[in-house]
């Protein structure tokens, strides 16, 4: 396995190409993304354990997605059965994408908690859905502070795990050299990465933009209802396509597999 290094500009082709392969099978990829988002939601209901489940589904999730891209761009229907794939690509693989389940999950509710060491526990309470954001708690310097936090640790924790489902899955890297390999990865290659966040962040904006002067000048005929649930099909949707073009720094980052489950290129 060997490391590429990109130029700036390849992060937005990789914007590009997701946003291709999202169209080439537009309702199978929103379908798996949403059954994904469901499958995470369901798994917030089993008690005491609920929400650290969800989140140690995410890996998994964004597999799900980079397996279905690699699949549509090779001119295939993706199916459901993408949604296992991590579970079905062998017993060392599955054992390993557990483990990189269970490290998110423990990550992101370390990163969690020191945040509520600002404020007190405040944000993790409204970010956790516990409790509703008002404007007096958003106006609080502790809570920003708090939410400041939260996002500066949570960068580093998704640069190690941005590549590491797709090492595990197609490399068979044992999950905490996936780990490593995945932010050495997104480090040396930080300004196609860069442009590739700032990228997605104008597309995400301007989206939001087009729908909500589109909705405002409906919103008379169709009622206030229309309007949020317009903003949320579509945030839903760019969603859909930033898993999407996930698949495409990977293969960009990394040497294809001689074979590994579903090949990455495209």
């Amino acid at each position: 396995m060997k490391l590429h290094l990109v130029p700036a500009r390849t992060g937005l082709q990789w914007v590009q190409l997701g946003i291709r392969a999202f169209w080439r099978r537009p309702m199978a990829l929103a379908a798996l993304f949403f059954m994904a988002m469901a499958a995470m939601s369901i798994a917030t209901l089993v008690p005491l354990i609920g929400p650290a489940l969800a989140l140690a589904l995410l890996p998994s999730a964004s597999l799900a997605m980079m397996v279905a891209a690699a699949e549509a761009m090779q001119g295939r229907v993706p199916t459901p059965t993408v949604l296992l794939a991590a579970f079905r690509a062998g017993r060392e693989q599955l054992r390993h994408m557990l483990v990189l389940g269970a490290l998110y999950a423990a990550g992101f509710l370390g990163v969690i908690a020191l945040s509520a060491l600002v404020d007190g526990g405040e944000f993790a309470k409204v970010y956790l859905g516990n409790a509703p954001l008002s404007r007096e708690l958003a106006d609080d310097p502790s809570f920003q502070a708090a939410m400041w936090l939260a996002l500066a640790l949570y960068l580093p924790l998704s640069l190690l795990f941005w590549h590491a489902p797709g090492l595990v899955y197609w490399h068979r890297v044992p999950p905490v050299k996936a780990l490593f390999f995945s932010i050495v990865a997104c480090v040396r290659n930080f300004w196609a990465f860069t442009v590739f966040g700032f990228a997605w962040m104008g597309v995400f904006a301007l989206t939001g933009l087009a729908v909500a002067l589109a909705t405002g000048l409906l919103m008379g005929v169709l009622g206030a209802g229309f309007a949020a649930g317009s903003m949320m099909a579509a945030a839903m949707l760019l969603a859909a396509m930033f898993f999407t073009s996930v698949v495409f720094t990977f293969r960009d980052c990394f040497e294809p597999p001689d074979s590994a489950g579903a090949s990455p290129q495209g």
